[in-house]
């Protein structure tokens, strides 16, 4: 038997307004900015020459879009369930009215990785760049409060020292915690201006580097294979697409912010397209810019590899300001993040499948506060004391996985409703949800073994925790959960 939660339910609760629910205030643009918030990390600065150097070259531009392309097709199916179902939850909420509770259970639990353990490794990463620009202006933060407890570092003197905890991440986790708690509207204002300072560098970059391309540096734009796969030609052209495919990972979070949406029926499809056409803009422009001031293959073993395109012009002062578009846009990817699990875990409350403590909403804010406090702790531990190596592929497998989910669920959704309202409608089904499935199982055995056994372990903890205390809770299993008299829908699907 499958538990399915009713459609007819699902609108009623994304119609409920007052007290302990949460407050509709998000325009179309705020939900545009969410999306490109999420989307343009340090992704776009580190990715690029990573996937010139070692498969694409100047190609790798292509390799963007083709990596869009596959973004797109999980993308569409995202925008019909998110205008369709108005709902604080994206995939979990899905998954639940499709595919019933315990896959939703099990795309609920699996968003844990991509939000909270995602912005577990985006503040270490956060980190390591304050770290940078405050040493630039010889403000210096002891090493071994930058580092977890496996973490060693080499001074000046040659003294190695061990971490203690890595603190700049827990402060910005803490900070941006306490930025939610506050308001999802303020959080937006907040939000909207780091996505408006980094990409003002992005675009002056492309501007100012426009000027400096050297077309040999595009000559040739797809380099011969070396006889490897993945290696240049157009193998590596694909290769690099699935490198730079992660770079993209994140417009999704725009659909956990659906309950908050003033206009979620027209709001949620313009976030989440409009958020991945902007980013595929800027990313190709990017990236042509970035291989044609510089040889692609003078990124091969550079950390930062915009720097050494910034080198090739006069202008050694857009460094500091790339280092500030990149703490901006790690910024606004761990708000995003943050964000995105307190409304899933918010759901999955209101559901009963976890303790209700999570779906406690502040009499002030609105704001789902206490979900946020948990989160700003357990995300800080691992921020603290794990090395960022070990979250950072799981952040990947988890995100894939769910998208999987989505694509599934849109083509079973029309076809056992095929009567029901969709404001925005996936075109080409079932060709567009079967694309989304195909690359997005294609990038996920793209990863290592040991991934994959890491998911495989954190499946099996939540699947624990689901059958001694979700099956147990749930609301619809027990009948406690009110359905619309009219029309009939039962509570149970055989």
């Amino acid at each position: 038997m499958r538990f399915k939660k009713p459609l007819d339910l699902l609108l009623r609760e994304a119609s409920e307004s007052g007290e302990g629910t949460l407050r509709r205030t998000l325009s179309s643009y705020n939900l545009v900015s969410m999306g490109i918030g999420a989307i343009i990390g340090a992704g776009l600065f580190s990715l690029t020459g990573l996937a010139a150097a070692n498969n694409a070259g100047p190609a790798v531009t292509i390799s963007f879009i083709i990596g869009a392309i596959g973004c797109a097709f999980a993308g569409l199916c995202y925008a019909e369930f998110a205008s369709m179902i108005p709902i604080a939850g994206s995939a979990y909420t899905y998954s639940y009215a499709t595919m019933g509770e315990f896959m939703a259970w099990i795309i609920g639990w699996d968003l844990v990785l991509e939000y909270a353990l995602g912005a577990a490794t985006v503040s270490i990463s956060w980190s390591q760049y304050l770290i940078k620009f405050l040493h630039y202006y010889d403000i210096l933060i002891p090493p071994q409060l930058t580092m977890s407890p496996w973490e060693t570092a080499t001074l000046a003197d040659g003294t190695v020292v061990s971490g203690i905890c890595n603190l700049p991440a827990v402060f910005i986790i803490v900070c941006l915690s306490l930025l939610l708690i506050r308001g999802t509207k303020e959080s937006a204002f907040v939000n909207n201006m780091l996505v408006v300072l980094k990409v003002a560098v992005v675009l002056v970059f492309i501007a100012v580097g426009w000027g400096f391309i050297n077309p040999a540096n595009h000559d040739p734009y797809i380099p011969a294979n070396t006889g490897n796969f993945g290696e240049f030609g157009w193998s590596g052209v694909l290769r690099g697409a699935g490198v730079v495919f992660f770079a993209f990972i994140g417009f999704d979070a725009v659909s956990t912010a659906a309950q908050e949406a003033k206009d979620p029926k027209r709001g949620m499809p313009i976030g989440i397209i409009g958020s991945l056409l902007v980013c595929t803009i800027l990313y190709v422009l990017f990236s042509h810019v970035m291989t044609g001031v510089a040889n692609y293959t003078e990124f091969k073993d550079s950390a930062a590899p915009v720097a050494v395109a910034i080198a090739k012009t006069p202008y050694a002062w857009l460094q500091q300001a790339i280092i500030v578009a990149i703490l901006a846009g790690y910024t606004s990817v761990i708000l995003v993040m943050l964000m995105g699990q307190s409304r899933i875990f918010y759901t999955m409350s209101k559901d009963g499948l976890i303790p209700k403590v999570f779906s406690n909403v502040h009499r002030k804010f609105q704001t789902p506060y206490k979900s946020n406090i948990l989160f700003a702790v357990f995300v800080s531990i691992f921020a603290a004391f794990v090395p960022v190596k070990i979250v950072g592929e799981m952040v990947s497998i988890g995100t894939l996985f769910a998208f999987v989910l989505v694509c599934i669920g849109v083509m079973v959704m029309r076809k056992s409703d095929p009567d029901t309202p969709r404001p925005f409608k996936t075109p080409w089904v079932p060709f567009v949800p079967i694309g989304g499935i195909v690359i997005c199982i294609a990038m996920m055995l793209s990863l290592p073994a040991d991934t994959w056994g890491r998911l495989a372990a954190w499946m099996v903890l939540g699947l624990i925790i689901y059958v001694v205390y979700g099956k147990k809770h749930s609301l619809i299993r027990n009948g406690k959960i009110n359905v619309p008299k009219d029309p009939p829908n039962p509570q149970i699907i055989e």
